[in-house]
Order: structure tokens, then sequence, then C-alpha cells
């Protein structure tokens, strides 16, 4: 496999060790500086150029895309997705993950447990959206904040209201989460490749910090995940979309509470605790994917005229409700069903003995028209827009 790093630190830790985990199992690797790249759209294909020439052919992209330069590194990974290069987290997947608030919008939609959270903007929603979470003490997170930077405890709600007001006067956008205290300063990071986690350790805030990170002079600890863990650390991972991940969760009384999905986790911490080498598997895990790469289906499948994909929705009391797959007349309405979700579960390309229940979740691919008409019809938000006024204007 020929295969490119993209970071701006190629003496980093992380990209050192990239590097060799490539070359010990006999790839061809070089490490790429992601702000020299130029992308191309001149001509008939989507093209790159690097340093100014003509970018040549790679099978697969890993990006290490620092936060500073979210927008252009993004969009370079698009364009080598663009270009049929396999990365293993996409554009799209990275833009999510990096904007906490667009990640915790995401992962709540899918039922992953996450301490409360709020975002407001008006001076006056502040004080009700602290009450919301929780009440005092509470955390404070810029949106893009990196390694525990822009992350503050506040005590008191006075404080809290300051602390925001002064960001909010900085033109800075905050999240206003509700302190776990049964985490004691610890939190749980879990490494995702795939559909596994490969490593996971636990991390302790030196001293009187609450901030765990390494940075921050955490220590770390090697840990062996409970299913329940695994489980939820590999669902927010693909839910993101990407497939190496670092899963930031918290040990919560009731389980689980996801803080944040990385999408370019640091390797230093989680080697150093683990003696793992995770670098050496996300590299084979790329090279079992270049051959065989997964793709955006939704993409792939809307291109065909009047077909597309869409989720529906099985409502107690619906027909579909006892019904097998191969009853319920999906079929012959030239609808497949690609996936079963029921609950926390994932049945992926279920058979038609499999029988429905209420709540059940369809992926389909098939006829628009037949699977709109199957989704209870909504109450329209758009009114028909009226002629102006005679008198559009008062006195």
């Amino acid at each position: 496999m020929k295969l490119a790093i993209l970071s701006r630190a190629p003496q980093a830790y992380s990209t050192q060790r990239l590097r060799a985990a490539a070359l010990q199992r006999g790839h061809q690797v070089k490490v790429l500086n992601t702000l020299r790249f130029a992308i191309d759209l001149s001509g008939a294909e989507p093209d790159l150029q690097y340093r100014g020439r003509r970018l040549s052919d790679y099978d697969a992209i890993l990006p290490r895309i620092g936060s500073s330069i979210t927008y252009f590194g993004t969009a370079v990974v698009r364009q080598f997705e663009q270009m049929d290069v396999y990365t293993p987290n996409t554009a799209n997947g990275i833009t999510n993950a990096r904007d906490k608030l667009r990640a915790s919008q995401i992962l709540s939609r899918h039922n992953i447990g996450m301490p409360a959270t709020a975002f407001v903007r008006n001076r006056a929603d502040v004080r009700p959206a602290i009450e919301q979470v929780g009440g005092a003490p509470v955390v404070i997170k810029l949106l893009e904040g990196t390694q525990g930077i822009g992350v503050i405890l506040a005590p008191q709600v006075k404080v809290a209201e300051a602390i925001i007001e002064t960001l909010h006067s900085t033109n800075q956008n905050v999240l206003i989460q509700r302190f776990v205290a049964e985490s004691r300063g610890k939190d749980v990071r879990a490494l995702v490749v795939g559909d596994r986690v490969v490593a996971a350790m636990r991390r302790t805030a030196n001293g009187d910090e609450f901030r765990s990170n390494v940075h921050r002079g955490g220590s770390v600890e090697a840990i062996e995940l409970s299913p329940e863990y695994e489980q939820v650390a590999v669902r927010s991972a693909q839910i993101m979309g990407l497939k190496v991940a670092g899963v930031d969760m918290l040990e919560g009384n009731d389980g689980p509470l996801v803080m944040e999905v990385n999408s370019s986790p640091g390797l230093q911490g989680i080697e150093t605790a683990t003696n793992l080498d995770v670098a050496g598997a996300i590299i084979d895990y790329m090279a079992n994917q270049v051959a065989f790469p997964e793709i955006d289906v939704r993409q792939r499948l809307t291109v065909s005229r009047g077909y597309g994909v869409a989720e529906l929705l099985v409502h107690a009391g619906a027909d579909l409700v006892g019904t097998t797959i191969a009853e319920s007349g999906l079929t012959e309405r030239d609808i497949t069903v690609l996936t079963l979700h029921r609950g926390t579960s994932v049945v992926p390309n279920p058979r038609g003995h499999v029988e429905l229940e209420a709540g059940d979740r369809l992926l389909c691919f098939g006829k628009l028209e037949e699977m709109r008409s199957m989704i209870p019809e909504r109450r329209k938000r758009r009114a028909r827009v009226r002629k102006l006024p005679k008198e559009p204007l008062p006195d």
C-alpha cells in the first residue's frame, strides 16, 4: 500500500509511530504537510497538487488534521475522497467531531449517553440553561478546544454567568455542561479502530485539577473495558463517521457518558499506558480496507433516478408490527431493507424471517415515492406565500 500521512508535525510521536509501523509492514509511506496542497478543479477529473507539482497516486491517506486548519484540512481530505483514495476518517466525520456542539447533537439523536448539555447565546438564557443541566458547579467548554484547553469548571452560578458573558463578548461560542461529580477527576479513553476497541486507558487528574488530559499533567493506566463501554465507544465513532477515533467517556452512575470523539487521537499516552502497538493496528486496518473500501451508500445510491435511501420507523399499531420482512410487502413495492435498528443493536442485511417490532427503524433503499407514502404526513411548516398588502408599511 502506498500511504500518505497528512500532518504538519512530522516529528510528533504519533506521526513518527504511524510512519514506522507502516514501514515495518513493508508499505510505502510519506508524511505530507497538509497546508502545502493545492486543490485542482480545473481539469475533467478532481486532482491535487503538492508543493506546486501534480500529486502522485496514493492508495490511502491518514489525516492528522489540527484544529487550527480544520476547514482547509477537511477540504483536502474531501478532494482525496473525490479521487477515490481511501481514508478511514472522512472529511464529514472530522468536521462533525471537531465541533463539540455538532457532535453532541448527532450523538444525542442516536441515544448515546452524555452529560446534560445546553447551548445558548442570549445573556437572559444563561441562568435557565445552568439550571437545566443541574445547577452549579457546571463545566463551560469552548466549541473547538483541544487537550483540555478551553474547559472551565465554574463552582457557582454567578461565576459561570460572568465567564460565559466574557467569552460571549469575544465572540466565543460555549457549551454549558453538567459536572459529573461521580467521575472524581477521572475519564476513560478508548481507541477505536474499525469496529473494535484496540486499547483503553483511564486518565486521572493531577491534584486539584479536574481535567484529566495527559497534557494537563494527568496520569494514565491501562484498563479492560466492559462490553457496555466498548459498545458505546464503537457506536459513537461509527455514528460520527470515523474508523479511527479516540472516544472519551466519563464513568457515570448510570453507565458511560461520552464527552468527546477525537478524530486525530494522540498515541503516545495510550501506547505508553497499554504497551500495545496501536499505530500498527491502525495501519493493518487500513491495509485491509484499501482493497475493499467502505463507501458512502447514501451518496452512491441516491444518484439513481427515482430511487434513494430512507429510514422507515415502525410505529406502534402499524400494520407492519408482528409481520416478518418477507410478509411486509416491502419487496413487492421495490424496497430493500439494508439494516434494521432495534434499540442499541443493528442487524445488517436482515433476513425475510425477521419479525418486525414497534420502534424498529429500517434503513431502506428503493423507490422514493413508495417509501414516502409509508411515512405519516407531517404538519407542513411552510405556508403559502401571500401577496404583498396594498399598504405594506404602516403610517
